[in-house]
């Protein structure tokens, strides 16, 4: 196999501690990295000196200790407005991840927007953060959800969502990358159509944010959220960004220390963006790493990582659809690198298990993801996702997995 690629994965993978370990006393093949990717020795460092050298409460402090912690903390935000191409850093709000990051538009800029019969346009393939909140608003306001079908490929029917748009439509949200799929959406057009009918978009881009080079500004989307353990950043971790003007007509989501100017019993008056809405003391070591995950992608290259990932998927997909009795679901052209497949005879339980004891690891299950995967007339499928440190050799052991399971189960 060709590599037509600046990155090399054999030297990368020495970055990441946990892939030299066993499993099983089988080496680790890590192929769940859609679900959590592994993290690199810079931002293990990065967490171990902060608790190491200078752990201390960001913002207002006055020691030494407080001014080092809320410069790294700070700028750790601005690395990530630079990551995604903010216009500011006061755009960008630390979340616990993208789950959190859609709760908050939901109840802060839903509630103040969304009344009885509006509606909320989402997609047939979102993970459940993007379905159950504006659920929890349709139970809680009587808004409306209205879901964008995907075809047999598993894209999105482009034309069935414009023709979806009516005077009542109010907000679109929609997955960059599906995870269970790995579909890459055409957001930019979609956000285009959107804003066609004056309804902002909101743009769910935890599987995106690792894989592809993502431009806010030039996607033009109004809401963009990801996380920070699916980039080789920490858990607990994530970003919501939001255009500034929304932000300011956003009332806060949680109370409480630092997204505050002044309390009485009377009133509060509440902070400038974005600490108005990080309320409390934040995961300050987890939003140091991320920073420093950004830094590593940056120095790796998007465009390197983006081109080796589609080699795994082009090379993994060739191979496994050569396996009998094997059916990916989701073969849409434009794709991430994630594969999920159900195997004829075989539950998904039951392969990953199998795969387990051979030091393979895979995802299966309903990925967070129900009704697009009953759409496609499956319960559960196994997924095997890729990332920068993966090999072909690694795809070779997966597919000599399967073959072994096939046999032990026949």
């Amino acid at each position: 196999m060709s590599i037509d690629t600046n990155l090399d994965p054999w030297a990368l993978r020495e970055d990441f501690p946990i892939l030299a370990r066993q499993v099983h006393e089988q080496p680790l093949i890590y192929l769940d990295n859609a679900a959590t990717t592994q993290k690199p020795q810079p931002v293990i460092e990065a967490l171990n000196h902060y608790y190491r050298d200078y752990n201390a409460n960001i913002h207002r402090g006055l020691h030494q200790l407080a001014e080092l912690a809320t410069e790294a903390y700070e700028g750790a935000r601005v690395k990530l407005q630079h990551y995604i191409h903010a216009a500011s850093h006061k755009e960008m709000i630390f979340v616990r991840g993208t789950t959190e990051a859609i709760n908050l538009v939901a109840q802060t800029w839903g509630r103040t927007h969304l009344r009885a019969g509006d509606e909320v346009l989402v997609s047939m393939m979102e993970h459940h953060a993007n379905i159950v909140p504006w659920q929890l608003l349709r139970d809680q306001l009587g808004i409306q959800i209205k879901v964008i079908p995907v075809n047999a490929l598993g894209e999105l029917d482009l034309d069935a969502y414009q023709q979806m748009f009516t005077p009542q439509t109010r907000l679109v949200a929609v997955t960059h990358v599906s995870n269970a799929l790995g579909t890459i959406n055409p957001v930019r057009e979609m956000t285009a159509i959107a804003h066609d009918f004056n309804v902002p978009i909101l743009v769910d881009g935890a599987q995106a944010v690792p894989h592809l080079q993502v431009d806010v500004q030039a996607l033009d989307c109004d809401f963009y959220a990801f996380s920070g353990h699916k980039m080789y950043g920490p858990t607990g971790i994530g970003i919501l960004y939001a255009k500034q003007a929304l932000l300011e007509q956003m009332p806060p989501w949680q109370g409480g220390g630092e997204m505050i100017k002044q309390v009485s019993f009377a009133q509060t008056t509440y902070a400038d963006l974005p600490h108005r809405f990080e309320a409390g003391t934040p995961a300050i070591a987890q939003a140091i790493g991320l920073g420093v995950a950004a830094d590593y992608l940056t120095h790796v290259g998007l465009e390197n990582i983006q081109a080796w990932e589609h080699e795994l998927l082009t090379y993994a997909t060739e191979q496994m659809s050569a396996i009998e009795g094997l059916r990916i679901i989701g073969q849409a052209p434009n794709k991430a690198g994630v594969i999920s497949f159900v195997m004829q005879d075989v539950h998904a339980q039951d392969l990953g298990l199998l795969l387990d004891q051979l030091g393979i690891a895979i995802r299966t299950g309903h990925h967070c993801a129900m009704p697009v995967l009953h759409h496609f007339g499956v319960n559960a499928t196994a997924r095997a996702s890729f990332a920068l440190y993966n090999t072909f050799e690694e795809i070779d052991a997966l597919v000599a997995g399967i073959h072994k399971v096939r046999q032990m189960m026949s």
